[in-house]
């Protein structure tokens, strides 16, 4: 059996302060059910002269997720959110029609050496709920649905599968699942998964139909149903995916929308500063000059 459609390696992204690795979107791949960008942050170790300082930036029409390895983020929003997001934790926040948030080291470790690690992921929403109210979740790590199935560890980070759902409150349907082995195990569970799935390769291998894909990779499945594959020792790995939206959803900058006139209007509030402050917060990430729509 081979169920691979597409193999992405991950592309180096610039985020200002460090590098990111970029595991989607891609010229090949825009989408992968709902989810429309993911970032892959780090592995990064910081001295105490280094900080994560991303300014207050904009979104619409969207949900991001921010999912830590490592390290610790300082979450600030124009809802007057003002929370850490620790290993193990989701913050979900629900953009709508339009919210602002900043991402920067927290306080107290900013003169210290430190680490960060960690996935940041956005998933667009249904056209019914482009243009709802923001809003903002955290889940903590104990809060996650996590078991073990046979020599493998599973963590339902957001949606449904398994019988099983995560208490992200996520649009649509959809999953984003951490799989784990310390052991070599094999693994069909395309009856658990529904819709488009990829899979991540964060550390370790796995294998199908006779090839082998390492750490870094990312595979974009045929059909679900046919998800069987062999994991090596040590290996983690994550499976987002879920059901496809019927309309195309367009990207500019922080933006994603099925309405190319709403994006241009959010860009121009942008530039005019109309969009709600972050309470505490006096800077702000200029609108980039970015050609076309991705």
């Amino acid at each position: 059996m081979s169920n691979i459609q597409l193999i992405i390696e991950e592309k180096a992204a610039d985020i200002g302060n460090f590098l990111v690795g970029r595991l989607l979107p891609f010229k090949e791949k825009r989408a992968v059910g709902p989810f429309v960008f993911i970032d892959h942050m780090g592995p990064a170790k910081l001295k105490d002269y280094q900080n994560l300082d991303v300014p207050p930036h904009p979104h619409i029409g969207l949900s991001t997720l921010t999912y830590l390895f490592e390290g610790a983020i300082m979450h600030r929003d124009s809802l007057g959110t003002e929370l850490e997001i620790q290993p193990g934790a989701v913050n979900w926040m629900t953009a709508g029609k339009g919210v602002v948030h900043s991402e920067r080291t927290p306080e107290y470790l900013r003169t210290t050496d430190k680490s960060l690690h960690g996935l940041q992921i956005w998933v667009a929403l249904p056209k019914n709920l482009e243009n709802c109210e923001p809003s903002f979740t955290h889940v903590e790590a104990k809060e996650i649905p996590n078991w073990k199935q046979d020599k493998v560890y599973f963590k339902l980070i957001a949606g449904e599968a398994f019988g099983r759902t995560s208490p992200v409150p996520v649009h649509s349907p959809l999953y984003f699942i951490e799989i784990k082995s310390n052991e070599k195990a094999s693994l069909n569970i395309g009856k658990e998964l529904y819709g488009d799935v990829a899979m991540y390769i964060l550390e370790g291998s796995i294998s199908n139909d006779g090839n082998r894909y390492e750490n870094k990779q990312i595979l974009i499945a045929k059909e679900s149903s046919l998800c069987a594959f062999e994991m090596a020792e040590n290996t983690t790995l994550y499976l987002f995916g879920g059901e496809a939206f019927p309309e195309e959803h367009f990207i500019y900058w922080n933006f994603v929308h099925t309405d190319k006139n709403v994006i241009e209007k959010a860009k121009e509030d942008w530039k005019a500063q109309r969009f709600p402050k972050v309470p505490n917060e006096t800077q702000w990430v200029p609108l980039p000059e970015v050609k076309g729509f991705k």
